[in-house]
């Protein structure tokens, strides 16, 4: 009897801890035992987690948005601690009760645990249980509970009779004219969802309605995810369908009161140009393109110019051309002056984009005094945008048609006040080299580079040192000898040990594209000397560059140079040069 009474208590254990921890004042670790809600249930089995550990849970959703929201998380990877899928409906329960709390990310939470549950019930199931959630959810009292229906309803219909089908797009469209403006966003923002599984005739009849209203609905934020609904359910109609039923509400969309509205269109205007093919686009969606490059607000312009190069490639083949010429280019040719800098970063990050499409005799006449127009422009980003994107204009006129301009605009770029401009422009040197060719880029912008060395931010020098390494990888050795190498070298002798180190650190990049003869010749006494400074910085460096030149170097070298430097190193008074030539010595190959 004794034996039974303590395998009783040892049973109720887990369940008793939980419920001690649950009701402990401290939040965290509340928090905790709910993330350890599965190593519970493992240990009450299936059946004891069905009758107690569930309706537990059910009992006492009242805690802290954080410990609900790992709550609802658990709850979906609970199918097999229940007793799989034909248990699954036990935790519809506290999912339910989760889906109407009051904090938003809790609700959204419970909601895509419900999502995966959904599947994993049978036919049946669904409508017994799910299928009555989702109604008391989308008839509740409260605001939250019907926004979070709104999320259900698509992932039960395709699995459930006819007449349940009715009734779901009945909820659906009293959702949609719900008198709660977040209870409406929540399904505008499901509404392309919903029409997927929808069949066509009761998308033409039921859905193209629900979203007409709500994309005249008298809230923005309505709208314009209404907006967003209809491009999707845009290429799920038939061209006649679209074209008497939607496309009215969608070209009014481009002039609505509300900018946000008008930048949602903007945004998604090449996904809505791909669903409605190239008949609707070049009747309807030019002209609305055209009227958001001229919108009065910047944040729209932004938008739509950023769109500029997949809109024009995504046009028809056959009058592309005549289209972008007559209609596009000139409202591109007011934006290159616009006012607001971000619309001119927007359009000079694509605008490169039309060379290809247009060919050499339109780039050449309409698109290059728009290139130098934008290359001495105020801001630096529109100019660094524009020489990112040099190699789409290189494939057309070559850049040799830019250079002149060019020069000054990589030279005001590559002495802008701001680090990170001068960043961007190193990083598209190795890009413009190849371009230009060694003698050009030798005679304007070889110095240039040289510069970046001993620029006084470290991300600049550093990132001036892999430049170095790029361009060696694509002018060769020998170019590396007569123009970078002994300027390199020059470092080692600067009063500023940041510059010896800069110097180091080049070595490091150079040694492997400059291969073993030139190593050795060139830069490996410069290392060796360098052992002797007097700042123990620029000593543990060294270290480190023998290190990670070694592999280049042949076993003479090593012998005769870097073994004696090292071990002198390692005896170093300053302990970190000591603790990077040990680690060096160790790395060499045994004689």
């Amino acid at each position: 009897m004794a034996s039974g009474d303590v395998q009783s208590d040892e049973s109720l254990y887990p369940i008793a801890v939980l419920i001690d921890e649950l009701r402990n004042e401290d939040v965290q670790l509340r928090l905790n035992s709910i993330k350890k809600l599965s190593t519970i249930a493992l240990a009450l089995g299936v059946e004891r987690t069905r009758s107690e550990l569930i309706p537990f849970l059910t009992d006492t959703i009242y805690d802290e948005d954080e410990v609900l929201l790992a709550l609802a998380e658990q709850l979906g990877t609970f199918t097999q601690l229940v007793g799989g899928e034909s248990y699954v409906h036990v935790l519809l329960p506290p999912l339910e009760s989760l889906a109407q709390v009051e904090e938003t990310i809790v609700r959204d939470k419970a909601v895509d645990s419900l999502r995966i549950l959904a599947p994993q019930h049978s036919a049946t199931d669904l409508e017994t249980y799910f299928i009555p959630t989702v109604k008391r959810l989308a008839q509740g009292d409260w605001f939250t509970s019907r926004t979070s229906a709104s999320g259900l309803i698509s992932v039960c219909y395709a699995r459930v009779s006819n007449h349940v089908k009715g009734e779901l797009r009945q909820l659906f469209k009293s959702l949609c004219q719900d008198d709660t403006p977040m209870v409406r966003r929540a399904a505008a923002s499901k509404l392309g969802e919903f029409a997927k599984v929808v069949e066509p005739e009761y998308l033409r009849q039921e859905l193209v309605t629900l979203f007409t209203n709500l994309a005249n609905d008298e809230q923005d934020s309505v709208r314009l995810l209404a907006i967003e609904a209809g491009i999707a359910m845009a290429g799920l109609l038939r061209h006649e369908d679209l074209e008497q039923q939607m496309m009215q509400t969608l070209r009014s969309a481009t002039e609505d009161k509300s900018w946000r509205v008008r930048y949602v269109v903007a945004d998604k205007l090449v996904d809505l140009q791909k669903a409605v093919g190239p008949e609707i686009t070049k009747n309807d969606l030019v002209g609305a393109y055209c009227s958001l490059l001229k919108d009065p607000e910047a944040e729209v312009r932004a938008a739509a110019a950023s769109k500029l190069k997949d809109f024009c490639n995504s046009l028809p083949t056959d009058t592309r051309e005549q289209i972008i010429m007559s209609q596009i280019l000139p409202c591109v040719k007011d934006m290159v002056g616009d006012m607001n800098q971000h619309v001119k970063s927007a359009l000079a990050s694509v605008i490169m984009g039309l060379s290809p499409i247009l060919g050499k005799d339109n780039t050449l006449e309409h698109l290059l005094p728009l290139f130098l127009n934008q290359l001495k422009d105020d801001y630096p980003e529109v100019r660094l945008n524009i020489i990112s994107n040099l190699e789409c204009i290189n494939e057309v006129i070559g850049v040799r048609q830019l250079s002149q301009s060019l020069l000054p605009a990589i030279v005001e770029l590559a002495n802008d006040a701001k680090w990170r401009v001068r960043l961007g422009i190193i990083e598209y040197m190795p890009l413009l080299a190849g371009q230009l060719g060694p003698e050009f880029f030798d005679e304007k912008l070889s110095s240039l580079c040289m510069s970046w060395l001993t620029d006084h931010v470290f991300a600049i020098r550093e990132a001036a040192t892999n430049n170095l390494k790029k361009l060696v990888e694509k002018f060769g050795r020998d170019w590396a000898q007569n123009t970078v190498i002994p300027k390199v070298i020059q470092l080692a002798r600067d009063q500023n040990y940041l510059y010896r180190m800069t110097c180091l650190f080049a070595i490091n990049v150079l040694g492997e594209p400059c291969g073993q003869e030139v190593t050795q010749r060139m830069m490996l006494p410069t290392v060796i000397t360098l052992a002797s400074d007097p700042v123990a910085n620029v000593r543990f460096n060294v270290a480190k560059t023998l290190q990670r030149i070694y592999p280049v170097l042949d076993s003479s070298a090593l012998a005769s140079h870097v073994k004696p430097a090292l071990e002198k190193l390692s005896q170093d008074a300053d302990h970190d040069v000591q603790y990077f030539a040990n680690e060096a010595l160790e790395m060499l190959p045994k004689a």
